[in-house]
């Protein structure tokens, strides 16, 4: 089949409108500033709608393509940016319920509409008339009198089509779109895998001797998902991390420490109808074929030419600095708990399930702090207080409760956030705690992105979805002070998603960089004077004491060799992976393992995602970018430095961060961004120094 007729083909099967009429996709949303109407959005809604918005969106290419006019920003660049409403409409909902409220149907759902989608972008991208349009006006551009941002657009774009295939013959070009489409598959099966694996796990305890050490919260919070799951009088302990972690951390029992970890790492890899290895083997050798037809020698070279990093020597640079003072670290850390092993008479060696365990023991032991009695000042109630104040200092938003918006769920919160001047700026929905049909992790994504359509400003809606640790018994969420941070990180993802200016859709950062928002508000969760403002007890109120903000200091970069080595060496597991030349054979357990010999892993810890569950890389959008949080950890704390080199809460700073990072979107180069805020680039230091690795 040539490409023209697998065009004609994705026009035929896409030209078929609903009958039904109570489609809430097909009407303007009667719902206030316009969101979803997720109360009467059903799943029999989703596959009418979007064949229907691909058929409109081609319909729209085509008459972009069938334009006598000479090809400008406007009638080519922004028609095309504009174009596909209706299906944007869809994918501000469905695959975010795919992620927070899944459920076997809408699996089903997914299978149907993932390959449909990745076959239409790839009819778009390869439509060889759009391209020529395209191209013209980028070759044409000095005569059109663009704006900074428009000349931006395009070049993104035009290279978005050269990435894309626009080049190749036809024969090539439909290898393209069969790979993506076969990727689009194979990436969200992965993806359902490790759902499935998560919440089909149980450990199951019925004697209370087997609870020895564990706080009587992480009790009861296993007594209560043992009643949820009809087992009264009994503990369950899952693979979602609320449960896991806190296990690991308090529990006597080092049996049992063994099996739930090896639960959590073995996941999808145990030879069973969720076993990803096979996936895993067909995902790279896709990537590595497609970036071979584009002109790459490898998945990495394709995908950072597109980021900060560049090219895959860069990465590796960053990440060596930082493993060979972070495994040096590790090591002393690794001493300290074999010796409190053996002088607690322990007859065995120190092993990856028992490192939580003696972390923790040393943590109370040295630094005096417990965990149980940290959560007591971060309930979640306490948290969203202070997070929303740091923002209106900083910022001067302000979040109002909106119960009168429809939600998916009905733990979901929704908030209006408005300017200083109270005028509206955008939707915030915030999704808190573990459910089965909601994946692992936290996230922030956008329902709706901010956009100019026909002069006017339409406004954003985002959401954060987590899996925090649940109210129990008479107590509410209390969070660790790992959970707090998470939070505060979510949320500059989606500071920046509703401070964007950009007039137009897609023009999003680098990988690379677009931690930078996130992580840099993290810096104020752990500030000792920001800390005073909201860490509350939740019985009496009181706010945390100085005492206990010094043992936290303290303890900030205790374990830093650990949390250092687990991430950067699952970001060197994930260069290897795409830096391959030849994927053919490959076999990921015995692959990985080299990939931690070569690099001296010591076995007492584990990447922090193994290869059969590393979905950031196999089902998330960070293949050859896991690297990419700590990239931004080197803008973050030099960035963080320019409020302290004035006040935490210098209004100057703040409006400078907003103006040229938050606002910008896609439509400067990022370190053009970044200079332009900081009046340099960045150096490693601060971040050596934040981890205690200098």
């Amino acid at each position: 089949m040539t490409f023209a007729a697998l065009v004609a083909v994705m026009l035929t099967a896409c030209n078929t409108q609903t009958s039904e009429t109570m489609n809430p996709f097909f009407n303007e949303y009667d719902t206030p500033f316009g969101v979803p109407p997720f109360d009467i959005i059903e799943n029999k809604h989703f596959v009418p709608a979007a064949k229907a918005g691909f058929s409109e969106q081609l319909a729209e290419i085509k008459a972009i393509v069938d334009n006598d006019e000479t090809p400008t920003f406007e009638n080519t660049i922004e028609a095309y940016v504009l174009s596909g409403e209706l299906r944007r409409k869809v994918n501000g909902v469905f695959p975010k319920l795919l992620s927070a409220e899944t459920s076997d149907e809408i699996d089903s759902i997914a299978r149907i509409l993932v390959p449909m989608n990745a076959a239409h972008n790839s009819s778009i991208m390869l439509n060889p008339g759009l391209f020529n349009r395209v191209k013209s006006v980028f070759d044409n551009q000095e005569s059109m009198d663009l704006n900074p941002e428009q000349s931006v657009v395009l070049e993104k774009i035009y290279k978005r089509f050269i990435r894309g295939g626009a080049n190749l013959d036809d024969q090539e070009k439909l290898r393209i779109s069969e790979i993506d489409e076969k990727l689009s598959t194979l990436t969200l099966e992965f993806g359902n895998n490790n759902l499935a694996e998560t919440n089909n796990y149980q450990m199951i305890l019925e004697s209370e001797g087997d609870l020895a050490g564990l706080p009587e919260s992480v009790r009861s919070a296993a007594a209560d998902a043992a009643s949820a799951a009809g087992l009264e009088g009994k503990w369950v302990f899952t693979l979602h991390k609320p449960s896991w972690i806190p296990f690991l951390q308090y529990s006597e029992n080092r049996e049992l420490r063994e099996k739930i970890y090896k639960a959590m790492y073995m996941r999808s890899n145990q030879g069973n109808e969720f076993d990803n290895n096979k996936m895993i083997l067909e995902i790279l050798e896709l990537r590595l074929e497609r970036a071979r037809l584009l002109g790459y020698e490898t998945h990495a070279d394709f995908v950072l030419e597109e980021r900060m990093a560049k090219e895959p020597s860069n990465v590796y640079e960053l990440l060596m600095k930082i493993w060979e003072p972070a495994l040096d670290k590790a090591k002393v850390e690794a001493a300290m708990m074999q010796e409190m092993i053996d002088q607690e008479g322990g007859d065995f060696q120190l092993a990856t399930w028992d490192w939580w365990y003696y972390a923790e023991k040393i943590r109370q032991e040295k630094y005096e702090l417990d965990e149980e009695e940290v959560r007591a000042y971060f309930s979640l109630e306490t948290v969203i207080d202070g997070l929303f104040d740091v923002v209106n200092k900083l910022y001067g938003l302000t979040f109002e409760p909106r119960n009168d918006l429809p939600v998916y769920h009905e733990e979901v919160m929704p908030y209006e956030v408005k300017e200083a001047d109270s005028s509206h700026l955008g939707i915030l929905y915030m999704d808190f705690h573990p459910r089965p049909g909601k994946r692992s992790g936290a996230w922030s994504t956008g329902i709706r992105t901010a956009h100019v359509k026909d002069g006017e400003l339409i406004t954003p809606v985002n959401m954060i979805v987590m899996n925090f640790t649940r109210p129990t018994g008479d107590k509410p969420a209390l969070l660790s002070f790992d959970e707090t941070l998470t939070f505060f990180h979510e949320f500059g993802h989606a500071l920046h998603g509703l401070f964007k200016q950009s007039h137009y859709l897609g023009t999003y950062v680098a990988t690379d960089f677009v931690e930078l928002p996130s992580q840099i508000m993290e810096n104020w969760a752990a500030h000792p004077e920001v800390l005073k403002t909201y860490a509350k007890h939740y019985l009496t109120g009181d706010p945390i004491p100085d005492e206990l903000i010094a043992k936290l200091d303290a303890a900030s970069k205790f374990n830093q060799g650990f949390v250092t080595v687990e991430y950067t060496a699952a970001s060197i597991l994930d260069m290897d992976y795409h830096s391959l030349k030849d994927a053919s054979d490959l076999e990921p357990n015995a692959f990985e393992q080299a990939s931690m010999e070569k690099i001296g892993l010591i076995s007492e810890i584990i990447p922090r995602y193994k290869s059969n569950y590393f979905q950031h890389i196999f089902s998330g959008g960070y293949s050859s970018g896991y690297y990419s949080y700590m990239w931004s950890e080197v803008l973050d704390k030099d960035a963080f430095n320019a409020f302290l080199e004035t006040s935490l809460f210098d209004q100057a700073t703040a409006t400078s961060f907003r103006k040229n990072i938050l606002e910008k979107g896609g439509s400067l180069e990022e370190m053009e961004m970044y200079v332009n805020f900081r009046g340099k680039e960045p150096t490693i230091e601060p971040l050596l120094e934040g981890r205690g690795l200098n």
